[in-house]
Parts: C-alpha cells; structure tokens; sequence
C-alpha cells in the first residue's frame, strides 16, 4: 500500500468526535489505566529496563498524551514533552532511568528528519530566492551574537578569569565557566530545525516562499553551529585555520556526495526502480553512510543527513522514498521530543534560572525580528515574507544544547552546569511559545504588519496603488499558483485581449515581478484583507477567480472568500475551487457560480489521450505534447 506523500500527526491521532462531554480528570484516569502495567513493571524492577522497555513506556506514554492534547486542541509537540516530563527521572515518576537509550533513537529521528529535508529541497527555488536568503542566512546569525554579547554583558555575564567562578545575574548566583558570554550569545542565535520544519510540513508551508527563506536560514544557521563544534576544541587558542578547515571539509562532503549521486547512484536506482522496498533499502543505506562519512570528517550527522538528501532529490523516486519514511521518521521524532522532556530541570529547584531564562527567550524573539526583518524587507520581500520569516525562527536550536553539554565536558569546562540548565530552559520556553506563534503565525503576521506600517515599515502598494487610476479590470485572479499560471499562459496564446482586463492578488514578491514585467496588472497583498482587495478594485470586476485549493490558501478559504468577494463585488460572478463532491456542492450553495475542480478537468484531459493511445497513436501525443511545452513559458514553470 502507497502512504500518503503528505503525512499528517493527525492521521495517527485523528481528533475525536465524542458524541458525550470527556473531561481531563476522565482522560487522566483513562491514561493511568494504560500506564498501569508501565507503573507495574516499574515498582518490580529497580535495575535497567534495556532499550525496547524504555522505548514501549515512552511511546505508551506519548500516545496517551497526545490523545489528551488533541481533544483539548492543542500542538502535539508539547504533548511529546509533557510526555518525557511524566516518565522522566528529573520531575515525573522515573518510570524510564536511562535516557541515554531514548537519546539515542532520538539522534536517529533528527538523521532522519535531516534526511527528508534534503529530499525535498528544491535547489531551484532555493536558487531563485537569491540575494534575500544569501545575505540573510549570512547576516542573522552575526547580528544576533553581536547583540546577544551587548544584552548579556549588560545583564552581568562576563568572560571569567579563573574558573568555577560564582556571580550573580540579577541577583541570583550562578557558577559559570570562562565563556559563559560567547557560549549563551551564540546558542541564543541559532533556531531549531526540527520545531521549524515539522511545524511548517504540517502546515503544507514547507513549499511557501517564508518557508523556504525559513530553511534556507536554518540551513546557514547549521553552518555557523558547525564552525562553533569546530572552534570549540581550540577556543583557548582559537586559529583561522580552523574555520577555514571546516568548510573545505563541508566543501568536500557536498563535492564527493553529488560526483556519487550523479555518475553511480543514478546508475544503481535506475536498476533497482522497480524493486521499491530496494530503493528504499538503498536510500537509507547512502542516507548512513554519507552521515557516517560526514562524522569521520568530524562535521555533524545531521548536515551530513541533508546532504546526503539533497544528493538524489533531484531522482523520480523521491516521493515514494519520502511516503516511506515518513512513518519511519515521526516514531523517532515523537520519541526525540519525549527525551527532550526527560532533561528538562525541575524548575522549583532553579526559580532564579527560570526568570532568567524567560528574559532571555523574550530576547531570543526580538533579535529574530531585529535581525531577519529589516533585511527582508530592504531586500523588497514586504512586510508579510520578513514578518513569517522572523516568526517561524523565533526559537532555540537543538544544536545550542550540543554545543552546552560539550562545553561542559571536564576537558574543556568551558561553562558551568548553571548555564547549561539555563540553555535547557531557554530551549523549553521557546519550543512552546514558538509552536503556538508558528500555529497561528498569520494571525501573528497580520498584528505585527499594522505595527510594522505604523512605524514606517509601509507595504508593498506603492506603484500598483497609483496603478489603480486606470481602466479598471473585468477580471480578477485572487491568488496565483500553478492552475493560474497555466490560465495566464493559455490567455496569452488564445485570448491575449483577455490580458489587459485582468488584475492578479497575491503576496508573493517573486510573481509580482514576472507578472509586472509581462505587463500584466498584479497587486500585491493577502487576498483574505478586505482592504487588499479593494485596493486591488476588485469592486468593479465582472468575475473574481480562486484557482487555489483550500489546502494551499493560507489564512483564508474559498468559502470564506465567496463572502469576502460579495461584500467587495455584489455583482461579480464568482469561480472558486473544490477537491470534492461534497465541498463542490457545499460552495455553489454559498453562492459561487461556478466551481472549479481540478481532478474532473485532468480526467477530463486524460480520457481522449487514453482513448488514442488505445488506437496507438503514442509518437503523435508526445511528439506534440512535447512541442507544446517547449514553447509554453508560464510564471510558475
């Protein structure tokens, strides 16, 4: 059986539908119960319950959690940690002693993760953002220390002469290290890749363009952690040769593993193709070894992992190997949030610590704004992309806690245990508080985008707005992807007159430049403001056109804008789009005059092709499907 390739937690833990009121304290009991025979196999043995054991009881126990959080709506991330707290050593019922196992699996979870990232990282589009994510990726992460050094400074955190040294921070006392300052200043400036990239593929904004801009820094945020593993065995005498050694070692992974993919890997799938377990077996067998490989060249596995899935993302296989792994890789991630829940401190024994560190999270999110915003958008990507792009990494990475615990080991003693537990409290603080910005970061986007206005920051109108004394336009797409590339470019051969009568809505800076640049009206802004659209005149077109799905509009709907459009445009005729019977008939009963479906009209599409194929007439359809292609230039190609 083909999995899904879009893979949803909320397949494993669909929200129930109770048809009678279920309270947390029945919820608790009901978790007890199942945990019983966990609570048991505990009170019998004090000694190591082995791998599988721990694995079982943190599953058990995630599985309960994440049923409690989805009916009482919330992310199931913090379900996964609230989890690890539960069963932890630390805070909880130490029903798992040794969190070195699940660590472990949870490593395997990040390859892995690591892995489907590469899979599915376009270097195309990651090309095409050009100098926006190249000046950001590189800018953000000096920014950030540079200011992390100014604040922590201020707050009292020093580089030590003699260490342990004992000082207080705001009147709490903590025993540090020499480089408590450097060590904080560079962990608070890098963001999490496994929050970020979960939170936005089960949002479907993994493809968006802040998505992208979001990997893209994350991406040269791994390479600044790396540059940080290897200046840290050479801190007390740091070298140039160091850094520069680093990346030749980087450069050289990225060299051998795409000479690899393209003169024999692409050889050897092509002869397994038809074996799918094969090709699997295959992908994870190239996706270890080039993390092998990468850890012998002492960089990390998890850089190692996304290389490694660059290298064939470019194959036909991908998605399949994708479908398969993706089961594969949220057991281990659920299992790597659980672990991250056993570590946590408990916080009654550091109050000092947790004051601190929420200061110093609300200082985590304002330099990510400072930092990533004023770049974005002097790079011309408005206020909506470096807004969402600020957001989405407004959190602590998991490589911060590498970077504490290996400056904490004996022989280097770089920090003390205190800024450790700090680091692991940052890192919680930030985990909750950016899954829930991430979940509603529209809603976020569009408050922050009135404050932004407010103080200077204006959105990008300018020139379309003065546009807006023309000859208004019969014919408004609101949104523009990939079926209304397709219609502009069918407009443009068969029905160029058509082109002068049509205004575009979007918020995407990439396509109102292509679309500027064909000469064709497009507004920039978010489809679901009343306000962008009537700027945009949509008051005085005959027909308003959503060729969008629901699952790729972002903050709106196509039922929701059936409304938007008869309270802007009474009398325009309305086309929106449908996936289904069901929705098709639920939308011309809001009042859409048309609803467009995009598998009836490839059906539509494909049964004459069928039919001539039949009459074995192969070499004519793609002879001139070919020649058509060559020819057509869309906006989206």
């Amino acid at each position: 059986m083909k999995l899904p390739y879009r893979f949803n937690m909320r397949n494993i833990f669909p929200r129930p539908r109770l048809k009678t009121p279920l309270t947390s304290a029945s919820l608790l009991v009901i978790g007890l119960i199942l945990l019983h025979p966990a609570v048991l196999w505990a009170s019998e043995s004090q000694t190591d319950y082995g791998l599988l054991s721990n694995i079982g009881v943190s599953i058990l126990a995630a599985t309960v959690m994440a049923y409690l959080f989805t009916v009482l709506k919330q992310p199931l991330i913090l379900a996964y940690i609230a989890a690890g707290v539960i069963i932890g050593p630390r805070i909880g019922f130490a029903l798992v002693q040794d969190k070195d196992d699940i660590a472990t699996i949870a490593e395997i979870g990040l390859i892995l993760l690591l892995f489907m990232i590469g899979l599915e990282l376009n270097l195309k589009k990651i090309r095409e953002s050009g100098k926006s994510l190249i000046l950001t990726g590189c800018s953000q992460f000096i920014i950030c220390v540079a200011m992390g050094l100014g604040f922590l400074f201020l707050l009292g955190f020093t580089f030590q002469v003699a260490t342990p040294q004992e000082y207080e921070i705001l009147g709490v006392k903590i025993v540090g290290g020499r480089y408590d300052l450097l060590y904080l200043a560079a962990c608070l400036a890098i963001s999490s890749t496994t929050i970020v990239v979960k939170l936005l593929y089960e949002k479907f904004e993994l493809d968006t363009l802040a998505g992208r801009l979001t990997i893209g820094v994350l991406i040269f945020q791994d390479l600044w952690a790396i540059v940080i593993l290897g200046l840290q065995p050479n801190l007390a005498d740091p070298q140039i040769l160091v850094v520069l050694w680093s990346f030749a070692k980087g450069a050289f992974l990225v060299g051998i593993t795409f000479l690899a993919s393209k003169y024999v890997l692409r050889l050897i799938f092509r002869k397994i193709a038809k074996l799918p377990e094969l090709v699997l077996v295959a992908s994870l067998g190239w996706c270890f070894f080039i993390v092998g490989l990468a850890s012998d060249l002492g960089m990390s596995m998890e850089m190692g992992a996304l290389i490694a899935g660059v290298a064939i993302s470019t194959f036909p296989y991908n998605l399949d190997i994708i479908g398969k792994i993706i089961n594969i890789r949220d057991f281990f991630i659920t299992l790597f949030f659980v672990g991250l829940g056993m570590v946590i401190p408990n916080p009654l024994d550091k109050l000092g610590l947790v004051g601190i560190a929420l200061l110093l999270s609300g200082f985590l999110v304002v330099t990510r704004f400072l930092s990533i915003f004023p770049v974005l958008y002097g790079l011309k990507n408005g206020n909506r992309i470096s807004l969402l792009t600020s957001i989405n990494l407004s959190q602590l990475s998991e490589f911060a806690l590498v970077i504490v615990v290996i400056g904490k080991k004996p022989e280097y003693h770089h920090i003390g245990q205190d800024i450790v537990t700090l680091i692991i409290f940052v890192f919680v603080i930030t985990s909750i508080a950016s899954t829930y910005m991430i979940k509603y970061s529209n809603n976020l986007q569009n408050a922050l985008g009135k404050v932004a206005v407010a103080l200077g920051f204006k959105a990008m109108r300018g020139q379309m707005e003065e546009s807006t004394l023309e000859e208004p336009k019969e014919i408004a797409l609101l949104g523009f992807f990939r079926v209304a590339s397709a219609f502009l470019a069918e407009i443009e051969e068969i029905k160029p007159e058509l082109k002068n009568k049509l205004v575009v809505v979007d918020f995407n800076p990439r396509v109102y430049r292509r679309l500027a640049a064909r000469q064709v009206k497009v507004f920039y802004g978010d489809i679901s403001n009343l306000q962008t659209l009537h700027h945009a005149g949509l008051e005085h077109a005959k027909i308003a056109i959503s060729t969008i799905t629901d699952d790729i509009l972002v903050g709106t709907s196509n039922l929701k804008l059936i409304s938007e459009i008869r309270t802007v445009a009474p009398n325009a005729r309305i086309i929106v789009t449908g996936t289904s019977n069901s929705q098709a008939l639920e939308l011309y009963a809001a009042g859409a005059d048309f609803v467009l479906r995009p598998n009836v009209a490839t059906a539509l599409q494909l049964l004459p092709v069928v039919e001539r194929l039949l009459q074995g007439e192969e070499a004519v359809i793609k002879e001139v499907a070919v020649a058509k292609l060559a020819e057509r230039d869309e906006i989206l190609n």
